[in-house]
């Protein structure tokens, strides 16, 4: 009887112990589900907070594709903007809120900032920032649409584009491309060679001959020592019919909020750029006349293109929008710093025989570098260098020429006709993009014109354009994206 009641009190006690031991076990593993269940409710609800952002991310990039220019979601109020979200059954999900900035002078970058709420519990919301923008026409570092050729000496840094062919003889440090799968270069006799191709030959010689070897049916040789990022063809054409639209809108803008200047009555007007946001306005009322022996045929448009004598007339600010509209020649030189300007001209209704150009001569400079800077020269007809240039010119700017061409004309050297000392520059720099109608250049074959010519592309312009400068979309990317919390 004693061994019995000993052995009924030893199961007593082991029942307790792993009775105690279950009930912490399942103590354990129901709060262990609990913690499950709660932080898969708050991966749910954030993942739910995500995706209510990213609904006002979607839904302002709709609303700006129905109204491009309205940064304020239809309220003419500050925001945030509050927007509540159903399911399909009707049911509220959340709500997004949007803060918005719109883009400065100019540019058609877009910063959107949407926190997403959802409805459940527990409460949690995420905020993600997106930048959207149009991309601009200064995509490339130059853009033409006519048959282009890019000498010895030439080096340049952003992509190049051409409707048409492209002889390229320099050093390319991004992509050249062209709409054209093969051409017949007008610069020598022979047969169709490739849209994009060089005459350089592998010993760096040029042979200005037709290439064989840079024409069908042979493979594309892989040039790295010309092309060092490669070369494209054929692609789709750049569109320059969109240009004469934009350039009388710009007239329009800057008769009604920025700054227009009618006929000279002269040879046109001179604007000098200033650090302050102010320009200085002259009147431009006789050229250098070339000697006699300084002649260049018949070539339209010939000319010194350099001012003589000049008048003063006014010191304006830089208007808010930007635009300054010239219905005449101008000459345009300068320093600006932390100004979006853009300078046209243009003769409407448009007639081939009266359209004016822009003339650089003198060096025109940004102080900043990062964006802050932006000039744009959209002439109706040419972009033109004069004879009387800087013997080392720089010019910061993205340059259009709508129906002409970027350049410098062709002065004579020494022999029976003579421009000299003019003849001959040391170097030009651009800064930013090339858009030019007609074949580009600053130099010639013969060692006319400026020997060094650096091209740098301004990668600030695709997204960030100087005032009314041609889009070539009219939809808007996302560039950007990041969570905030």
């Amino acid at each position: 009887m004693n061994h019995s009641r000993h052995t009924k009190g030893q199961v007593l006690i082991q029942v307790i112990v792993f009775s105690t031991i279950a009930v912490v076990l399942i103590g354990s593993l129901v709060g262990w589900a609990g913690v499950n269940i709660r932080s898969s409710r708050q991966s749910l609800s954030r993942e739910r907070a995500i995706q209510l952002a990213e609904a006002g991310i979607d839904y302002y990039r709709w609303h700006l594709a129905h109204a491009q220019s309205d940064y304020q979601d239809g309220t003419a109020t500050s925001g945030p903007y509050v927007h509540t979200v159903f399911d399909k059954d009707g049911d509220v999900t959340g709500q997004f809120s949007l803060m918005i900035t719109p883009p400065i002078s100019g540019s058609t970058k877009v910063r959107i900032e949407s926190t997403g709420t959802p409805s459940t519990s527990p409460p949690v919301s995420r905020k993600i920032a997106v930048e959207l923008a149009i991309p601009s026409l200064a995509k490339y570092a130059v853009v033409a649409n006519d048959n282009m050729r890019f000498g010895q000496g030439t080096e340049v840094f952003g992509p190049i584009h051409s409707n048409g062919g492209v002889r390229f003889d320099g050093f390319a440090h991004n992509v050249i491309s062209s709409s054209l799968a093969t051409y017949d270069d007008p610069d020598h006799s022979g047969a169709q060679e490739f849209g994009v191709h060089t005459h350089v030959l592998v010993n760096g010689s040029v042979d200005n001959t037709f290439r064989a070897a840079e024409a069908p049916p042979n493979v594309v040789p892989n040039r790295s020592d010309v092309f060092e990022a490669g070369r494209q063809f054929p692609v789709p054409a750049a569109d320059f019919v969109g240009l004469t639209t934009n350039l009388a809108q710009i007239k329009t803008n800057a008769q009604s909020a920025g700054r227009y200047l009618a006929a000279s009555g002269a040879q046109g007007y001179q604007i000098i750029l200033k650090t302050n946001d102010t320009f200085d306005v002259y009147r431009v009322t006789s050229l250098v006349s070339p000697s006699s022996q300084c002649t260049s045929g018949s070539v339209i448009g010939w000319g010194t293109w350099s001012i003589n004598n000049k008048t003063f007339l006014a010191n304006y600010p830089i208007p808010a929008n930007g635009l300054v509209f010239v219905e005449d020649n101008v000459w345009v030189e300068g320093i600006i710093n932390t100004a979006r300007v853009t300078i046209a001209s243009g003769k409407f209704p448009d007639n081939p025989s009266t359209r004016p150009d822009i003339i650089v001569n003198n060096d025109l400079l940004y102080t900043n570098y990062d964006g802050q800077d932006v000039v744009a020269l959209i002439s109706q007809d040419n972009i033109t260098v004069g004879m009387v240039s800087d013997t080392n010119l720089r010019i910061d700017a993205a340059m259009v020429a709508q129906n002409g061409r970027v350049g410098r004309f062709y002065y004579p050297g020494p022999g029976n006709s003579t421009c000299a000392p003019y003849h001959s520059r040391s170097s030009i720099t651009l800064y930013g993009m090339i858009a030019t109608n007609l074949r580009y250049g600053f130099a010639y074959t013969d060692g006319n014109g400026y020997t060094t010519r650096n091209i740098n592309y301004d990668a600030n312009l695709l997204y960030g354009p100087p005032p009314s400068f041609p889009l070539t979309s009219s939809q808007y990317e996302i560039i950007s994206w990041e969570e905030m919390r």
